[in-house]
């Protein structure tokens, strides 16, 4: 398991006076808990593509499946730049997270295996997969690579009592 423990700050520009820097705890635990996301990548010809998906964070980084056919796939294999980004649409309350990474394909069944038990655990059994050959296979046919996003660095915003607090992570 992964011990990332983050440098922290609190940007006073964009927070209240007074603020305190929201704990890496509860925006991990914010990452964690997360039923959609937003997963931004880079087209070749530079211009953003913008995806919903789900995803788990499991051993220190988030985690998403996608098929070879997809945009967000055929951008990740010349690009692995991406950020994650999950909250809600309130004005006034809740922490938005923003996770910037580096894509990279899990390639080893083992390690597939427990990450589709994750994905059960977290989503239900419609999102149960077979983890063979380095992807996943859905019961229902389809295959689907599984990318691990490790957190360079992340951003939380929370919303209310606004603050702005930036978390970096040591390069593995």
């Amino acid at each position: 398991m992964r011990n990332h423990e983050p440098a922290t700050d609190l940007d006073a520009r964009y927070s209240a006076p007074g603020a305190e820097p929201i704990d890496w705890d509860t925006a991990r635990d914010g990452l964690a808990r997360a039923g959609t996301y937003w997963l931004t990548t880079v087209r070749p010809d530079g211009r953003p593509h913008v995806t919903p998906l789900i995803a788990v964070w499991y051993d220190g980084a988030l985690h998403f499946c996608t098929g070879e056919e997809e945009r967000k796939f055929r951008n990740l294999a010349a690009n692995s730049h991406c950020v994650l980004t999950t909250g809600n649409s309130a004005l006034d309350e809740g922490l938005d997270l923003v996770l910037e990474g580096d894509a990279v394909a899990v390639r080893d069944d083992e390690r597939l295996r427990r990450l589709a038990d994750a994905w059960v655990e977290k989503y239900g059994e419609d999102w149960r997969f077979e983890a063979r050959d380095g992807a996943f296979h859905h019961l229902q046919g389809g295959r689907a690579v599984v990318f691990e996003v490790v957190p360079s660095t992340v951003f939380g915003f929370r919303k209310g009592d606004y603050s702005q607090t930036r978390w970096r992570f040591a390069a593995a």
